[in-house]
């Protein structure tokens, strides 16, 4: 057969892969006589195509669980997707929109015909994108989030911490996209620096030719004020206790609150207090006993709370208020000043802290045996200079909000009659049987399930139980499959930093809380992939290239060659495209150092005293090398057990080994070299 001069990875890729798929090489079933090693995917959203961050996690997965196999451990690598909340939704409303069709104008049931019409028609792509990564899966093992036993898994969790007291339902700030019209968790808010106006604005105080100055960016909110807080130590306004302040525009009074909260060093030293839009200002009046007047509707409209612009839109009235201050006289100066805005990673929009009726899980005691597990070292981060960033987190945290306003996703099995009962269970039928006990007249007809559907989050943090045993949390760990026996807890997690308490931790509490036991072993945190000018790679930069085309100029081995050579573990990578160039020169110099050998036929040659010198330098110079790559692996440094590889093959292998035993040829036969 005459083999090609350079190597050409599209009819490698196209020929190997499907061979590997029909000989089923990456399937895993338990087997007693050999070890386990066990990835699950992060599953990538259901809503996603294939992006440089999926690029790089998933060739370090593929390196991981290919070097198990080579080591004779029963490698299992689980798939799948996540259905994305927010994302999905989104997505559908828009191709709704796109058809004429509004989300408000279908029922429910309408709604989430057309939602999993479009799963099945999109939600695969980026599975199908691994493949042509090279991604060695076991792919009959799939798993999709809101599949009917992992979805039956998540209601069984909620009901069951429900039981415990750990779940309960009440009024809280949260961050509100006013266009998804949902709650949505910190991770999901992405903060822009934006040039925002800041206005000092004069409150007059009542009874007096006196004003105090305050300054906000959100002038909007100045009709939901209930205070004016000052620090107790500041003379400037010692003379105020008991005084109120009027709000312009609107001549409301409010109280001169005193609070050592406030910093009298920063700005003019007076906060206006707006507990229905800020967390801080929220706390404040809860602590002085504030009334608390919200002036936005869900949808980001001046609301009839605020009393003037009502229906108007919040950033119309931001432009309008200042202009109308201004003309009364009230602005004493404005300001252009840089800040940080909170945006939703879905929809775009600007966040608002919101005060609404949530579910909550209580997290203090949840959470101590995940935070002992990263203490103790069960679980291993890698690197482990984010051990203090977790600690930091798991020391802090908050109770988490575990509703969305949704339709897509798993609903909360809790039920109300017309009086106001609660009762949680799966069915409609349990629920009458149980409100029963507290109301005997109540009729199945007027029963209502909660509208809202449980964050995302709360059905991942399951993922490496449930795609084993989604039974797990009714039987017990006691009485779980054979699957979840042999291949939990899992090996290694690969993962970026910026999930690192979202979803790792809460991994670590759920496999805690239902098996005892840590959900895996280690967890190696990628960096951010960045441009060769250290910016973050993004679409709206249009610095970030697409990986398939990537892939078809460089082959899927050049592409990973090129992202673990830039990628230290927890440190952002400096991803060029040269890097690629380089992936694919070195898979093309493979390709030919097997052409080389194919033409020897050393085997029908008598070997020289040199040749057998160099074949013995080689043994001892790979067996050396392979100590040093082995000991990179066993650190996680990829990139240098890749660069140590590099330099074996190209190096010792191809310019010293190979042309130290290539044979000359005389009458086209191979000849020893003396």
């Amino acid at each position: 057969m005459e083999i090609s001069k350079t190597y050409n990875p599209k009819d490698a890729e196209a020929k190997w892969y499907p061979y590997w798929m029909n000989n089923n090489f990456f399937s895993s079933k338990p087997d007693s006589s050999k070890t386990p090693y066990t990835i699950v995917i992060p599953p990538p959203n259901v809503t996603g195509v294939l992006h440089m961050g999926h690029m790089l996690n998933n060739t370090i997965q593929d390196v991981l669980i290919r070097r198990a196999r080579m080591l004779g451990f029963n490698a299992c690598w689980v798939p799948g997707t996540d259905h994305a909340s927010i994302a999905t939704e989104a997505k559908v409303v828009a191709l709704l929109k796109e058809k004429g069709i509004k989300k408000t104008d279908l029922t429910r049931e309408e709604f989430l015909k057309h939602a999993w019409d479009w799963k099945e028609k999109y939600g695969g792509i980026i599975l199908e994108q691994l493949k042509k990564l090279g991604a060695s899966c076991d792919w009959d093992r799939t798993k999709f989030t809101m599949q009917d036993d992992l979805s039956d898994a998540v209601l069984d969790v909620f009901i069951d911490l429900y039981n415990k007291g750990q779940i309960y339902r009440g009024v809280r700030m949260v961050n509100w996209d006013p266009q998804g019209l949902t709650a949505v968790s910190d991770e999901e808010v992405i903060y822009k620096e934006k040039d925002s106006q800041l206005v000092y604005i004069n409150y007059k105080i009542k009874d007096s030719n006196e004003v105090i100055t305050i300054a906000t960016t959100r002038p909007e909110t100045i009709m939901a004020d209930t205070a004016v807080c000052v620090h107790p130590e500041d003379e400037r306004y010692a003379h105020l206790k008991g005084k109120f302040a009027i709000i312009p525009l609107i001549n409301k009074e409010v109280p001169i609150i005193y609070d050592d909260y406030i910093d009298k060093e920063f700005g003019t030293g007076a906060l206006k207090v707006t507990p229905a839009h800020d967390i801080n200002d929220y706390n404040l009046g809860l602590k002085h006993k504030l009334p608390v007047v919200d002036g936005l509707t869900a949808d980001g409209k001046i609301s009839e709370a605020a009393t003037i612009y009502v229906g108007m839109d919040r950033f119309a009235c931001r432009k309008q208020i200042i202009k109308d201050l201004q003309e009364q006289g009230h602005v004493m100066k404005v300001e252009t000043i840089k800040n940080k805005v909170g945006h939703s990673e879905r929809t775009d929009a600007v966040i608002e802290p919101k005060l609404s009726m949530q579910w909550f899980l209580k997290m203090d005691k949840i959470s101590k045996p995940a935070l002992d597990a990263v203490l103790n070292n069960e679980v291993k981060l890698i690197p482990d200079k984010f051990i203090n960033t977790y600690k930091h987190w798991m020391e802090n945290v908050h109770d988490w909000c575990i509703s969305r306003q949704l339709w897509w996703g798993q609903r909360i099995p809790a039920w109300y009659d017309a009086k106001g009962n609660t009762v949680v269970c799966k069915s409609k039928n349990e629920a009458l049987e149980k409100l029963k006990a507290v109301n005997p007249s109540v009729t199945v007809e007027e029963l209502k399930q909660d509208e809202d559907v449980l964050d995302t989050w709360f059905s991942s943090w399951l993922w490496p139980l449930t795609v084993f045993d989604a039974d797990i949390v009714k039987k017990g760990w006691d009485k779980a499959n054979e699957d979840l026996k042999y291949y939990y807890p899992t090996n290694d997690l690969v993962t970026a930093p910026e999930i690192l308490f979202f979803w790792v931790a809460r991994m670590i509490i759920a496999g805690k809380e239902y098996t005892g036991q840590k959900p895996f072993t280690n967890v190696y945190l990628t960096g951010i992939v960045r441009d060769k000018l250290g910016r973050k790679m993004s679409k709206s930069l249009g610095n970030s290239p697409d990986p398939l085309d990537l892939i078809a100029k460089y082959g899927a081995d050049g592409g990973r060659v090129g992202m673990v050579l830039s990628s230290p573990a927890g440190n952002d990578l400096l991803v060029d495209e040269s890097f690629c160039e380089q992936g694919r020169n070195f898979a093309n110099k493979v390709w030919n150092a097997f052409r080389l050998i194919k033409v020897f036929e050393v085997g029908d040659v008598p070997q020289s005293t040199a040749q057998r010198s160099t074949i013995e330098w080689f043994e001892h110079r790979l067996n050396e090398q392979l100590l040093i790559i082995n000991d990179h692996y066993s650190k996680y440094r990829m990139s240098d057990a890749l660069m140590a590889t590099y330099k074996l093959v190209w190096d010792d292998f191809c310019a010293w080994y190979l042309e130290a035993i290539k044979p000359e040829f005389i009458d086209g036969k191979a000849q020893p070299i003396d």
